[in-house]
C-alpha cells in the first residue's frame, strides 16, 4: 500500500483542489521574494512607476490580492475533502475559532505597528524604518504575520472538521520557515548596510572637523 492509499481516508489526494490549494501557499512568498530582490538590485518596480512609494503600493496591492486567492482556493480545497469525527464538535471548533481570532489579531496588529510600506517589503525599495518594532507582536514572536497566518489555516481547518486543512496548514508553516530564511538575513544586510553608510558619513564629517580646528 502506497503512501497517499495509506491516508487516503483522512486527505482525498485525488482532489486536484488540494494540489491547487498547496501550489498557491507556495508560490505567494516565492513570488514575492523574487521580485522584492530584483526590485533592490534593479529598482524596475520603482522606475515603472516612477517613485519607490508607489511601486511599493503596487506590489502590496498584488501580494494583497494574491493572498485573498489563496485562501479562496484553500477554502473550496476543504470543500472536496472529507471531515474526521476527532476534528468534529464543539471542542475542535472552538478551537478552530480561537486560533483563528488570534491569527488574525497578530497579523492585523503586526500590519498596524509596520505600515504597508513595512508590511509589504518597503525596505527592498530603500523606505527604511527608523527603527526596530519591539512592541507586540513582535514582542511574541519576530514573525507574527507568517505565525498569526499559520494559525488562522489551522483554525480553518478545525472549523470545518478537515484533515486536510492541517496538511495543507503543514505546508503553509514549512514554506513560512524557509521564506523567514531567505528574508530575515537579507533584511538585516540592508538596514546593516544603512548603518554601515551613516557610520561612514559621521567619521567623515568628524574627520573635517578637526582639520578645520587644526
Amino acid at each position: 500500500m502506497s503512501f497517499l492509499e495509506s491516508y487516503d481516508h483522512l486527505v482525498d489526494f485525488s482532489q486536484k483542489s488540494l494540489f491547487i490549494s498547496a501550489f498557491a501557499i507556495a508560490f505567494n512568498p516565492t513570488f514575492w521574494n523574487i521580485v522584492a530582490r530584483r526590485e533592490y538590485r534593479t529598482k524596475f518596480i520603482t522606475k515603472f512607476f516612477g517613485s519607490a512609494q508607489a511601486g511599493c503600493y503596487a506590489l502590496a496591492i498584488t501580494i494583497f490580492s494574491l493572498g485573498l486567492l489563496r485562501d479562496f482556493l484553500y477554502e473550496r480545497a476543504l470543500r472536496d475533502q472529507p471531515s474526521h469525527p476527532l476534528l468534529e464538535g464543539e471542542l475542535p471548533t472552538y478551537a478552530g475559532y480561537a486560533l483563528l481570532a488570534l491569527g488574525n489579531l497578530f497579523v492585523i496588529s503586526s500590519t498596524w505597528q509596520l505600515g504597508i510600506t513595512g508590511t509589504f517589503l518597503g525596505d527592498y525599495f530603500g523606505i527604511l524604518m527608523d527603527d526596530m518594532v519591539t512592541g507586540f507582536p513582535f514582542n511574541v514572536t519576530n514573525a507574527p504575520m507568517y505565525y498569526g497566518s499559520t494559525m488562522s489555516f489551522l483554525g480553518t481547518a478545525l472549523i470545518y472538521g478537515k484533515p486536510a486543512g492541517v496538511f495543507l496548514t503543514g505546508v503553509v508553516l514549512a514554506v513560512y520557515l524557509v521564506a523567514i530564511q531567505f528574508e530575515n538575513p537579507f533584511t538585516a544586510a540592508i538596514y546593516a548596510k544603512r548603518a554601515s553608510a551613516q557610520k561612514s558619513k559621521g567619521g567623515n564629517k568628524g574627520s573635517v572637523r578637526d582639520k578645520k580646528e587644526l
